[in-house]
C-alpha cells in the first residue's frame, strides 16, 4: 500500500497572500493600538508601527532566500537543518521545532484570548476562557480538511479583514483630522535614551502585529511557483499590512483623543461608536472577532506543518509524521497543537503571551535563521539560492542586530523563560542522542 502524500502544489500567489495576511493582522493591532499608544506617550507612536515594518521587511529578505531554495513543508526546520549543516544542523532543526510545540500554541492562545477580551464589548458578562476555548476547537475542526479547500477559506476569511481595516480607515477619512497625526508625530520628540527604550518595548508589540508574513513557508511544499511566489508572497503581504496599519492608527488618532487611545481597552469599537452610533459599535467588534478568528485560522495551519515536517524526517516522534489516510493532510500535528493552544489559552493573560511568543522563538527561529543562511552561503555559494537579497550579506546581519534588540526588550522574565526553553530543548536533544547512538556521542556516517 503506497504511503498517503500531501496534495500537489495547489496554492497559488493570492491564496498565499490571503494566508499570509490573515495571519499577520489577527487580533494583534486592535488590542496592543492602546498600548504602544500608551508606550509611546503621544504622536510619535506611528514609529512604533514604521519599526515593526522595517524589521519584517529585512526578516523577510532571510525568509525568501531560504524559502524558495528550500520550498518544503515545515519552513523553518528545514532552513536550519541546511543552514547549520548535517551536525549542527540536526541540533538546531530539533530546537526550533522543541520550541514551536511551545510558542506556536501561545500563537493562537494569543489571539484567542484576544478575541475573548474584544467579546467583552458584545457581552459584558461572558467567560473569556470559556470563549477563547472553545474558538481553539472550532478553527481546528474547519481545518480538519483537503489543504484546497483551506486555501478557498483563506480568501473568503480575508475579503472579511480587509472590509473590516476599510471602514476603519475611511471614518477617519471622512470624519476625521486625517492629517493631524502625521503633521504632529515629532510634537514632544526626543532621541534620546528614554525614546529608544520607549520604541523598543512598543516595537514588541507592533512586530507580534506582523508576524506572521512568513507563514507561507511553512506550506512551501504545497506553493505553486515557489521560486516567485514564495519571496513575492511575504513583500506583498507586509507592503499591504503596512499601510493598512498605519492608515488605521492615523484614522483612529484622528478622531479619538490620545488619552482616550491609551486607556482604552476596546480602542476600535469606541472609534466607530464616536462616528456612527452603539449599532454600529457592535457591528466593527463582530468584524473584529472574525479578522481574529481568521488569524487564528491561518496560523494553526501553517504551525500543523512543521512537527510533521520533522517527524517525517524522522528528527521528532514519529506519531506526528501521520496523514490522514483520506483528507491527506498532518492531522495529528493539528490535533496536538490544537489541545496544547487550548490549554494555553485557558491559563495565560495576553500581556504574558505575547511578551513570550517573541522571547521564545527570537534565539533559534529568526537570529539562528539569519546565522544559519550566511553559514550556508559561506559553505556552498551564493548560486545555490533560487532568489538573492540585495547586498547580501548586510539585510541579513541588520536583521540579527534588531532582533537581539526585541529580544532584550521583551524584559528580564522572558528573556530567561526563552533561556530555559531551548536549555531543556538542549537537554531532550543530547538524551535523545545517546538513547539512539546518534551524534554528538556518536561520529556520524559519511
Amino acid at each position: 500500500m503506497n504511503k498517503p502524500q500531501l496534495p500537489e502544489r495547489r496554492i497559488g500567489l493570492l491564496q498565499a497572500t490571503a494566508i499570509n495576511m490573515i495571519d499577520m493582522i489577527g487580533i494583534g493591532p486592535f488590542v496592543v493600538l492602546s498600548v504602544v499608544a500608551e508606550t509611546m506617550q503621544g504622536p510619535s507612536f506611528l514609529y512604533a508601527w514604521i519599526a515593526g515594518a522595517f524589521l519584517s521587511y529585512i526578516d523577510a529578505m532571510t525568509w525568501s532566500q531560504l524559502g524558495s531554495t528550500f520550498p518544503l513543508a515545515g519552513g523553518s526546520y528545514n532552513f536550519l537543518k541546511e543552514g547549520y549543516g548535517p551536525k549542527w544542523g540536526k541540533l538546531m532543526s530539533f530546537l526550533f521545532v522543541w520550541q514551536t510545540m511551545i510558542q506556536a500554541p501561545l500563537v493562537l492562545a494569543s489571539a484567542a484570548i484576544g478575541f475573548s477580551q474584544y467579546a467583552g464589548f458584545l457581552w459584558p458578562g461572558i467567560s473569556p476562557k470559556l470563549f477563547s476555548g472553545t474558538l481553539v476547537i472550532l478553527v481546528v475542526v474547519l481545518l480538519y480538511r483537503k489543504t484546497e479547500s483551506v486555501g478557498r477559506i483563506s480568501v473568503f476569511l480575508w475579503c472579511g479583514v480587509l472590509l473590516t481595516l476599510g471602514w476603519i480607515i475611511a471614518g477617519g477619512l471622512l470624519h476625521g483630522n486625517f492629517s493631524a497625526p502625521v503633521l504632529h508625530i515629532n510634537d514632544g520628540l526626543k532621541l534620546n535614551h528614554a525614546f529608544a527604550a520607549a520604541i523598543g518595548f512598543a516595537s514588541v508589540k507592533t512586530i507580534y502585529s506582523y508576524l506572521g508574513y512568513y507563514n507561507v513557508c511553512h506550506l512551501g511544499s504545497e506553493i505553486k511557483n515557489p521560486e516567485k511566489n514564495i519571496p513575492r508572497s511575504m513583500f506583498i503581504s507586509i507592503t499591504g499590512i503596512a499601510l493598512l496599519y498605519l492608515a488605521m492608527n492615523i484614522s483612529v488618532a484622528s478622531v479619538l483623543p490620545m488619552q482616550q487611545i491609551q486607556t482604552s481597552k476596546f480602542v476600535i469599537s469606541e472609534f466607530i461608536q464616536s462616528l456612527y452610533g452603539a449599532g454600529a459599535a457592535k457591528i466593527i467588534t463582530v468584524m473584529v472577532l472574525w479578522v481574529a478568528f481568521a488569524s487564528i485560522f491561518s496560523a494553526t495551519l501553517g504551525y500543523s506543518r512543521i512537527p510533521y515536517a520533522a517527524a517525517k524526517d524522522g528528527a521528532f516522534f514519529s506519531v506526528f509524521a501521520k496523514l490522514h489516510p483520506t483528507k491527506n493532510f498532518p492531522y495529528v500535528s493539528l490535533l496536538a497543537l490544537g489541545a496544547v493552544a487550548f490549554i494555553f489559552s485557558m491559563l495565560f493573560r495576553l500581556k504574558e503571551v505575547i511578551e513570550g511568543i517573541l522571547a521564545m522563538r527570537i534565539l533559534i527561529q529568526f537570529i539562528g535563521q539569519g546565522i544559519g543562511l550566511i553559514l550556508l552561503a559561506k559553505r556552498k555559494g551564493l548560486n545555490v539560492f533560487k532568489w538573492k537579497m540585495p547586498l547580501f550579506p548586510i539585510p541579513a546581519i541588520i536583521g540579527i542586530l534588531l532582533w537581539l534588540f526585541i529580544f532584550y526588550s521583551t524584559g528580564m522574565t522572558m528573556m530567561i523563560s526563552g533561556v530555559i526553553v531551548i536549555t531543556t530543548g538542549l537537554i531532550t536533544f543530547l538524551i535523545k542522542a545517546s538513547l539512539k547512538k546518534e551524534w554528538p556521542f556518536f561520529i556520524m556516517k559519511k
